[in-house]
C-alpha cells in the first residue's frame, strides 16, 4: 500500500503543483485586496487547479510510455511506468479520474460564478491534455512556452480573480505577468537540461531549435521581466510597496540564473531545474502576499 501511495505522489511530479498554486493564489490576492473573497471557494479552485495540473503530468508519463521515443528517456522517479512500479492503464485511469473530479468542482464553480468560467475550464482541461497527448502534443511542435505562458499565467490569474468577484480586471492581468514568465522559465530550465534527449527524439522546442545559448537569454529575460513588473506597478501607483516582497527571492534568483549560465550538461542543469521550480512557488507567494497586504491599507 505505501509502495503504491508512493508511486502516484511521484507520478504527481509534486514539484511542479507550485505552477498550479501559485497563479490561484495571486489572483485570489487581489481579490482579497478589493474585498471579495470567499474560502470555500479559494480552497475549490485551488483543489481544481491542482488537479487539472496532476491531469497534465499523468497524460504526459502516459504518451512518453505510449510513444517509441519516449521510451529512451532518462528514467527520472517519476517514469513510474518505465520503472515498473506503475502500469499505463493505470496511469491513464488515473488521468482520467483527476479530469473528472476537476471538471465536478469546475462546473459546481460555473454554476455559481457564471458561464464565462465555463469556457477558462474546459480550455484549460483542453491544454492540458493537448500539450502532450493527442496525435501531435504541442509541447513537442515548439509551442509549449506560449501555452504555459498564457494559461499558467494570464488565463489562471484573472480566471481565479474572476470566480471571487464576478468581474475581469487590469490589474489581474498585470499581475500575471511575473507568474507566467517565472512558470515558463521552468520550461526553459527543463528544456535546458533535456536537449539532447528531445533532439533525438525529434522534439521541436527553442532550445533544440536555436541552442542552449538562445535558452539561456530566454531565461534570462523572463526571470528579468517578472522582477520588473512589480516595479513598474508600484511606480504606476497601482500597488503599495509590499509588491516588491518578491525582491526577497533575489538571492535565489541570482544563484539560479548562475547555474542557468554555467551550465553545459544534462545534470548541470537538474540544480536549474529545481531551483527554478522554487523560485516560480516563492515568488507567486510572496507576490500573493503583498498584493493582499493592500486591503489592510499597509504602507
Amino acid at each position: 500500500m505505501r509502495k503504491t501511495v508512493g508511486a502516484w505522489y511521484r507520478a504527481s511530479r509534486p514539484f511542479t503543483l507550485s505552477a498550479a498554486m501559485a497563479p490561484v493564489l495571486v489572483g485570489s490576492s487581489l481579490a482579497f485586496r478589493d474585498g471579495q473573497i470567499s474560502p470555500v471557494i479559494l480552497v475549490m479552485v485551488l483543489v481544481a487547479s491542482l488537479l487539472v495540473q496532476v491531469t497534465a503530468n499523468l497524460v504526459d508519463e502516459y504518451s512518453d510510455h505510449a510513444r517509441p521515443e519516449g521510451k529512451d528517456k532518462f528514467l527520472a522517479p517519476h517514469k513510474v511506468i518505465a520503472l515498473g512500479v506503475l502500469s499505463g492503464k493505470a496511469v491513464k485511469r488515473g488521468a482520467m479520474l483527476c479530469a473528472s473530479i476537476a471538471s465536478v468542482v469546475g462546473l459546481y464553480l460555473v454554476i455559481a460564478t457564471g458561464w464565462p468560467l465555463l469556457i477558462i475550464c474546459l480550455l484549460s482541461l483542453a491544454a492540458a491534455y493537448f500539450y502532450s497527448g493527442g496525435p501531435r502534443p504541442l509541447g513537442n511542435i515548439g509551442l509549449g512556452h506560449p501555452l504555459v505562458f498564457v494559461f499558467m499565467g494570464p488565463v489562471m490569474v484573472a480566471g481565479s480573480y474572476y470566480v471571487q468577484t464576478h468581474a475581469f480586471a487590469a490589474g489581474a492581468l498585470w499581475l500575471s505577468i511575473p507568474v507566467a514568465c517565472s512558470v515558463t522559465a521552468i520550461l526553459v530550465a527543463n528544456d535546458l537540461r533535456d536537449m539532447e534527449e528531445d533532439k533525438a527524439a525529434g522534439k521541436t522546442t527553442p532550445v533544440t531549435r536555436w541552442g542552449r545559448g538562445f535558452g539561456r537569454w530566454e531565461w534570462t529575460v523572463l526571470v528579468s521581466v517578472a522582477y520588473a513588473v512589480p516595479v513598474a506597478l508600484l511606480a504606476a501607483g497601482k500597488f503599495n510597496p509590499l509588491v516588491l516582497l518578491p525582491f526577497a527571492t533575489l538571492p535565489l534568483g541570482i544563484k539560479t540564473l548562475l547555474a542557468v549560465w554555467r551550465g553545459r550538461r544534462r545534470e548541470d542543469f537538474m540544480p536549474a531545474l529545481r531551483a527554478t521550480s522554487r523560485l516560480h512557488g516563492y515568488f507567486g507567494l510572496l507576490l500573493a502576499v503583498g498584493v493582499g497586504a493592500g486591503y489592510f491599507g499597509i504602507i
